[in-house]
């Protein structure tokens, strides 16, 4: 075989390699048997949907009805492949609803059920508070009572609950410094505040008394998630930081031996951006192994990647890239084992989600649902309930937005 003829050979086998591997990255696979279920009513928007599932196995979906100009809290149980009747959680007509700060429900390690909404202070746009409800049979909740204590009319949100032990843990987004303010700029969320956005945490007893509280960290982004999780050692939360020069990555605070330790970056990406990305990260644990996952756009390249710790959040491997170059974030994660995590995101208008190793290893893309990029999307939302994985995404493409579901069985 000649120089040239040698050459052409190589260049098509490597043609044939990155054609190869584009296929396989990009290959999406059908799961079965899967489940797939629509919520939604001709007089009201559905929207905002959050999962989770108990230590006992149960999986609460909650979502906000919107009829008018009245809002309404509404859960409802996973039982034999379908969704139980919707329980009325809270309802109000000064509600402050919106697509990236969502309602959330959890359940104590006794199984009393807790949940939060958020309820407007003041006349400024952005001035709300957090209500927190609680119920030990499920169907009749408590009066709700405010979260925090400041008393001023400022944001307050973006909360993560983690049982721990017989209470629940509670991290959020504290406006009490900021003096109010307004959302503006490119991303439409950014805070033109006086002071900083602060991230707070707190310890409510069963009873929805406040035990213990804490400031965890001065200055942080705006309003994008929190997450928070409880290893051996104790709860974790990670958070989009903001430095004074306006660097956005994730930061962790830890609480260790009796105090919480002083915010470090999980990983360095170094990108800075004058606004609020709107994209918060997610964390999982099992033990004291640990998975989290974030969005970032460091240098215009937008990027999903995830990390895992087998000590409890003191140490992280490398960061493993799961993305296809086109996502726009909206995480959530899931750990399957010690060493596996599920994640899901959304890549231009598409609900994506995949299998990571710790090792490193990604493994096929799996399409869950075709979705918008636009706001009323809102965050696809993921549970895992035995082998199966349970999806929940607002469809907002007809005249009325609707929540739907779906069941995956996972290998």
């Amino acid at each position: 075989m000649n120089q040239q003829s040698q050459g052409l050979s190589i260049a098509f086998l490597f043609i044939w390699l990155f054609i190869s591997c584009s296929e396989k990255i990009h290959e999406a696979k059908d799961q079965s048997p899967e489940t797939s279920v629509t919520m939604g009513s001709p007089e009201s928007n559905f929207g905002e949907p959050y999962l989770f599932t108990s230590t006992k196995g149960l999986t609460y979906l909650s979502w906000i009805e919107k009829t008018g100009g009245k809002s309404e809290l509404k859960y409802a149980t996973w039982v034999d492949d379908s969704w139980s009747d919707p329980i009325t959680i809270a309802t109000g007509e000064n509600w402050f609803v919106n697509w990236a700060d969502y309602p959330q429900i959890s359940t104590f390690e006794n199984g009393n059920l807790i949940a939060f909404f958020l309820e407007k202070s003041g006349e400024g746009p952005f001035a709300y508070d957090i209500k927190v409800t609680l119920s030990e049979n499920g169907t009749d909740w408590s009066d709700p009572f405010t979260l925090h204590d400041d008393g001023t009319e400022t944001e307050h949100g973006f909360v993560s609950f983690a049982a721990w032990g017989d209470q629940m843990f509670v991290a959020w987004l504290d406006g009490r410094g900021t003096g109010g303010g307004s959302h503006e700029n490119t991303h439409h969320d950014h805070h033109g505040h006086q002071g900083a956005m602060t991230l707070r945490g707190a310890l409510i007893s069963e009873k929805g008394i406040k035990t213990e509280e804490w400031e965890l960290d001065n200055r942080v982004c705006d309003c994008c998630q929190t997450t928070a999780v409880v290893t051996e050692n104790g709860p974790v939360v990670v958070y989009r930081d903001r430095s004074e020069a306006e660097i956005r990555d994730m930061g962790i605070v830890r609480f260790e031996n009796g105090n919480w330790t002083t915010p470090l970056p999980l990983y360095s990406d170094f990108w800075k951006v004058a606004g609020c990305p709107v994209n918060g990260p997610r964390a999982a644990s099992l033990g004291n192994s640990m998975a989290v996952t974030w969005y970032s756009a460091a240098n215009e390249k937008p990027e999903v990647k995830v990390v895992f710790s087998n000590d409890g959040g003191k140490s992280f491997g490398k960061p493993i890239k799961i993305d296809l170059g086109k996502t726009i974030g909206r995480l959530d994660l899931e750990m399957l084992d010690d060493n596996t995590a599920l994640i899901t995101w959304m890549e231009e208008e598409e609900i994506l989600a995949r299998k990571v190793h710790a090792s490193g290893k990604t493994e096929a893309v799996i399409s869950i649902a075709k979705s918008s990029s636009k706001r009323a999307s809102g965050f696809p939302q993921m549970t895992k309930n035995g082998n199966a994985i349970l999806f929940a995404w607002t469809d907002a493409q007809g005249d009325q937005s609707v929540i739907k579901t779906k069941k995956l069985i996972m290998d």
